[in-house]
């Protein structure tokens, strides 16, 4: 197999699940250099760095009509957990840095996002909505198990009674069952855990710092057991590789305790499809080119095709099967639900000390 030729050595790229490192588009080219002396040296494995940016605002906005919010909340960019088919690579572009290496192992940490947060909302014009946090890159990724961003930001929205849905791969999200709990019982809080296959060997090799679907499974237990519903997303499924195993995730995801499930076909935007098609080429060599073909048979020919209604599912044949099979399956694991929508009702402004309070504030 020949390397790309950006490919690091794997001693130096363990338990990550990019190959190479290439420039992003908004940065300059790298090339090793030889120091002029004469002696071998062995380069350090990358570490993952975080950096820390201090944001004026937090809240994202969108209008894509293939979503179903408009606002978002990412305490972190980039993500350690380091699946290499991750949509949100490309973000790392605007950095200066890479979508391959750098996107998993060079993080920044938004320090103070909950106070911002709580300004945000404090405004006269803001009308409460569902907050998506964790749209990106994980809130649970396991730089928070110190930082706790996530934490700080579910207390200013518990205590704002604000709704919230979390998109994750974290099983740290138990921690704070505390807080989701009283939440869930107002209707305030959905999770979404994401999970693309039960092979705890390929989940290594593709999410190779995510915790197993076994033990994700088990926290969409905890979860649901503390009253917090859970939808699990079998996302993305990816053509020749995981789409055997649509039946037995949903039929897991049921016995978990999960109320809901969605699902969204391999996306490959910019930089990721040249990364995942790397990845391939290592890790399964022998079905590298049936997946890209059916990649290409759902995007008209193309690694991606971005339009919108198009770029979630795909299209044809193949498309339209893997969606046939997943309703039958999601019917008949009692999964085809539609959820009742999170309440807005409840949301009361944060205050401050020195605001005045209402007269009818009871509570």
């Amino acid at each position: 197999m020949t390397q790309p030729p950006d490919a690091i050595d794997p001693a130096r790229r363990r338990a990550r699940g990019a190959v190479s490192n290439a420039p992003g588009r908004f940065d300059l080219a790298r090339e090793a250099v030889d120091d002029g002396w004469d002696r071998e040296e062995d380069l350090p494995p990358f570490r993952t760095e975080v950096s820390v940016e201090h944001p004026r605002r937090v809240i994202t906005r969108n209008t894509s009509p293939d979503l179903s919010f408009d606002r978002a909340i990412n305490p972190y960019r980039g993500c350690e957990h380091g699946c290499v088919y991750c949509f949100a690579r490309p973000t790392h572009a605007y950095l200066g840095l890479s979508a391959g290496l750098d996107f998993e192992t060079r993080l920044v940490a938004k320090d103070g996002a909950a106070e911002v947060l709580e300004a945000e909302l404090r405004k006269p014009s803001y009308r409460a909505d569902v907050l998506a946090l964790g749209t990106a890159t994980d809130p649970y990724q396991p730089e928070e198990r110190d930082r706790r961003l996530t934490r700080e930001v579910l207390k200013v929205l518990a205590r704002a009674r604000h709704p919230v849905a979390i998109v994750t791969k974290g099983t740290l999200i138990e921690r704070d069952i505390d807080l989701l709990g009283p939440m869930a019982a107002e209707g305030l809080v959905r999770v979404g855990m994401s999970i693309t296959t039960l092979d705890a060997r390929l989940a290594r090799a593709m999410e190779p710092r995510c915790p197993t679907p076994a033990r994700r499974l088990a926290a969409v237990q905890r979860l649901s057991e503390a009253g917090v519903p859970v939808r699990v997303m079998t996302s993305p499924i990816v053509p020749g590789l995981t789409d055997h195993e649509v039946e037995a995730l949903l039929a897991a995801a049921a016995k978990a305790g999960a109320v809901g499930a969605s699902w969204v076909m391999l996306r490959l935007p910019r930089e990721v499809s040249p990364l995942f098609r790397e990845w391939l080429e290592e890790h399964v060599p022998d079905r590298a080119a049936r997946v890209m073909a059916r990649v290409r048979e759902m995007h008209g020919g193309q690694d991606y095709d971005a339009r919108w209604g198009h770029r979630l599912r795909g299209e044809g044949h193949y498309a339209q099967m893997i969606a046939a099979r997943w309703r039958r399956a999601a019917r008949a694991n009692g999964l085809d639900i539609r959820l009742p929508p999170l309440r807005t009702d409840l949301f009361r402004r944060p205050e401050r000390a020195g605001d005045q309070l209402s007269l009818f504030d009871v509570g």
